[in-house]
């Protein structure tokens, strides 16, 4: 598990991006968050349903899932700023939202979920204790026979992201670190093009719970 030194230098890095940076400047900024919301419609999830965003950062995928009539919203990010920015954005809505503020490395859910999503935290994972962390997390959050969306930079993609070492995956690899619990639904590429033009190779993994 992550110890305190590296939750604490992990959050005064993310407070710095969103205290110096609009969240439409960073290079993972999305105006839709249209391949996540795909796959939260095929995994069959159902509006009532318990659904956590971890490392959530600003997206508008909390926005867009409010809009899509799902009312058991969770987002968990390490920075309170880029959280104060998506709960400014929400205005009102924002009450409809539980707002976590934590590591994942060193999370315990007081629930369980029927899905877990993340786009681009696990990648950033680079060391064997964080990934154990995360992965202890996820197995005490997401309930037996639920969903984990997991996307990270695809083999292929940068190697770097917001100045730090990211590990990029395969289905392969994923399922290695995931463990024999999860299986593989299906997987998606995707090509986000950043707000300054540039391109960035994603994959998208669903994974169910046994």
């Amino acid at each position: 598990m992550a110890d305190a030194n590296s939750t604490f230098e992990a959050r005064e890095h993310w407070e710095s991006v969103y205290r110096r940076r609009s969240e439409r400047d960073v290079s993972w900024f999305q105006p839709h968050a249209a391949t996540s919301l795909r796959l939260i419609r095929r995994s069959g999830l159902g509006r009532e349903e318990p659904l956590i965003d971890v490392g959530a950062g600003a997206s508008v995928l909390v926005d867009e899932l409010l809009q899509a009539g799902f009312r058991d919203v969770t987002v968990l990010d390490i920075s309170d700023a880029a959280e104060q920015r998506a709960r400014e954005r929400l205005g009102a809505e924002a009450a409809r939202v539980t707002w976590l503020v934590g590591d994942v490395t060193t999370f315990q859910a007081e629930r369980s979920y029927a899905l877990w999503h993340d786009r681009a935290l696990f990648h950033f994972m680079t060391s064997a204790d964080q990934r154990t962390g995360y992965v202890r997390a996820l197995h005490a959050a997401l309930r037996p026979g639920g969903q984990a969306i997991i996307a990270t930079f695809a083999i292929g993609g940068p190697r770097r992201c917001s100045g730090l070492d990211i590990v990029q995956y395969d289905a392969p690899g994923l399922l290695a670190e995931l463990g024999p619990a999860f299986a593989l639904e299906e997987q998606l590429d995707e090509e986000h093009v950043t707000p300054s033009g540039g391109t960035q190779l994603f994959s998208y993994f669903r994974l169910r719970r046994r």
